[in-house]
């Protein structure tokens, strides 16, 4: 008796295929309309159809404009939304990475009704707390200030979750408990020891962080009403009403040039670091 060793191959879906290709062109369409339309002059915006190259390749003047409307302005919205990414989202990561690591490793009181907290957090949608959020800021006198982006930034249940998930597999206790009985204090362990091993699910939540940070938009809505704090997203939204609104300024190709730029550090982000969030994302899914 004879056995055989195969491969069992996924059969082609023509549905599945189909779905896929629909799925790719409402995906990229938009995009390939973006950036042919970041070329175009505001003449040619209004006078071609989205997809058309117009006659004239304006994306370095429309670049340049972009830079220097309104007294460079934009210049200001990008290095607020750097400012609020590196310091709220960085923050959230090492928050995040800190309270998911304790929270799947260490056993305290109240662990199940902290988990149970977490849970419910990340059920809570944050345009619901936006409200409550802003009048607690109020109070405090730091509405219009880069601490009404920054702070409530720094909290992240999803990304302590994945953290969580990440620890709770990839740490073995064994491991820990080793280094304990070499003589290592529990700081020493997770700087040295744990954090190379959450390395992808660290890089996971970081890009998830970066990414909800950058593309915030009803938080710095209403917390902000000084246009030098706006970040990009609120920034290009005022340029777009002006652009659309009563008495519109020909600024809509500026509009468009901004919103390009706006997510080229994205995609350079997710490029470089796609190794990583891919391995952290699947961490937890297949049992040893």
């Amino acid at each position: 008796m004879t056995t055989t060793n195969s491969v069992l191959r996924p059969r082609r879906s023509p549905l599945l295929t189909g779905v896929m290709v629909l799925y790719l062109l409402y995906t990229l369409v938009p995009l390939a309309w973006l950036l042919i339309s970041a070329t175009k002059t505001q003449p040619d915006l209004l006078s071609t159809s989205g997809l058309e190259f117009g006659s004239t390749f304006a994306l370095f003047d429309n670049i340049g404009g972009t830079f220097t409307h309104d007294h460079g302005i934009f210049l200001r919205w990008l290095g607020n939304t750097l400012l609020y990414v590196v310091v709220g989202a960085g923050g959230a990561t090492v928050l995040a990475t800190a309270a998911g690591y304790g929270l799947a490793k260490y056993r305290f009181r109240g662990r199940r009704a902290v988990f149970a907290v977490l849970l419910g957090a990340i059920a809570i949608p944050g345009t619901a707390l936006a409200v409550p959020t802003f009048l607690m800021f109020s109070n405090l006198g730091l509405t219009n200030t880069p601490w009404a982006i920054i702070i409530p930034s720094l909290v992240s249940p999803f990304g302590l979750y994945l953290v969580w998930t990440y620890a709770t597999e990839a740490v073995p206790d064994e491991l820990l408990e080793a280094a304990r009985i070499d003589g290592a204090g529990e700081i020493r362990i997770f700087l040295t020891v744990t954090l190379r091993l959450l390395l992808p699910g660290v890089v996971t939540v970081a890009l998830f962080a970066v990414v909800s940070t950058w593309n915030n938009y009803f938080l710095p809505l209403i917390m902000l009403s000084e246009p030098d704090w706006y970040p990009l997203t609120v920034g290009l939204n005022q340029w777009s009403a002006q652009a659309t609104g009563a008495g519109a300024q020909p600024i809509y190709h500026l509009v468009i040039t901004g919103s390009v730029i706006t997510i080229i550090p994205l995609v350079i982000a997710f490029l470089l670091l796609q190794r990583f969030w891919q391995s952290g994302l699947t961490a937890g899914s297949v049992k040893q």
